[in-house]
């Protein structure tokens, strides 16, 4: 079991950036991909991003590839998706999740979510 938890969400003007933190406590956390997904209201989930186990396979959703990065750090078992350049149609709750797959389109292990509006 993994349980995850992802903090670092808020308001922000077009343009500007946030950083998300997803901690992960339970089995170890360097033997999962790590995803993030996001969901607007009115929308299905989507995809946004997703790491090896080891950090150096990275994948991005076209709408945010170039302006977000993906990143780990296993020691701390924690992983971040830093968000640049953001746009009102980023405005979404984000969850991290965890799946042993590189290739998961459900994850095993999700996180409770955190919003992020993206306005002036």
């Amino acid at each position: 079991q993994v349980q995850l938890v992802e903090s670092g969400g808020g308001l922000v003007q077009p343009g500007g950036s946030l950083r998300l933190a997803c901690v992960a406590s339970g089995r170890t956390f360097s033997s999962y991909a790590m995803y993030w997904f996001r969901q607007a209201p009115g929308k299905e989930r989507e995809f946004v991003s997703r790491i090896s186990w080891s950090g150096d396979g990275t994948l991005y959703a076209d709408s945010v590839q170039g302006r977000f990065t993906i990143s780990r750090d296993n020691a701390k078992n924690t992983g971040y998706l830093q968000m640049n350049s953001l746009k009102p149609e980023d405005t979404a709750v984000y969850y991290c999740a965890a799946d042993p797959s590189l290739v998961a389109r459900d994850p095993r292990f999700w996180g409770q979510g955190t919003q992020v509006t993206v306005s002036s």
